[in-house]
């Protein structure tokens, strides 16, 4: 990393580092608490958050996967899959902390309802998408059938985005886009998002980094073994 990468990523965990500091203060001091549902909606304010950056993270992966298949250019295939790991850890989370909050919200910790079943089915096929990096070992082979698999798993983002509009659902509507929110909720919110938005950035940012770094070591030992 040079000095102007290396000032960019100082400058990037500093912003991360802050805006994660007021999103705890707001989330646990500043919001009120839900007068219906108690202290177990502050989950809330992570819950979306995590949901916002799986998304961001399979979009990321669908377009550096058209941009593989397009120029055929190793770096994107790198962020795609530096990019889908994080996807999946952050898709894990909205999992777990969606079911807390159904729990004390519905009495159950899991619901056959189409938004949970749209993110179940998207996280087992990002899970698909890491196993085939894995076991795959050839190069081209590995970064082409991922690739399209990166593709088409992005179908079912728009679902999981939609499906409180398209069928009838326990998971609870757009509140965000409803007016639903008061102030302090909507601010506390926005300030979540960004934080975890900077975070994703750096994990990305850092993930790809040591892939590049191991590639380069892995050549390295193949040229001399030649």
């Amino acid at each position: 990393m040079d000095g102007r990468g290396a000032l960019r990523h100082y400058i990037l965990v500093g912003l991360g580092f802050a805006l994660m500091v007021a999103a705890l203060y707001m989330v646990f001091i500043y919001v009120p608490t839900d007068k219906n549902t108690g202290a177990v909606q502050r989950i809330f304010y992570f819950h979306v958050p995590l949901a916002w950056i799986g998304f961001l993270a399979f979009f990321v992966v669908f377009v550096c996967s058209i941009l593989y298949l397009t120029k055929r250019d190793i770096k994107w295939d790198v962020i795609a899959t530096a990019s889908a790991e994080v996807g999946v850890v952050f898709t894990s989370l909205v999992l777990l902390t969606g079911s807390i909050w159904a729990k004390a919200a519905w009495g159950i910790w899991w619901t056959w309802d189409a938004r949970l079943t749209a993110t179940l089915v998207l996280w087992f096929t990002y899970v698909a998408y890491l196993l085939v990096r894995h076991y795959v070992t050839e190069d081209s082979q590995r970064a082409r059938l991922s690739a399209v698999l990166g593709i088409v798993g992005f179908i079912d983002v728009p679902i999981v985005a939609l499906a409180v509009m398209l069928w009838r659902t326990q998971h609870p509507g757009a509140m965000i886009f409803e007016g639903g929110l008061a102030p302090s909720m909507l601010a506390t919110l926005i300030v979540c998002i960004a934080a975890f938005t900077v975070f994703y950035i750096i994990l990305v940012t850092q993930s790809t980094r040591l892939k590049n770094m191991e590639t380069d070591i892995r050549d390295i030992k193949n040229s001399k073994i030649d």
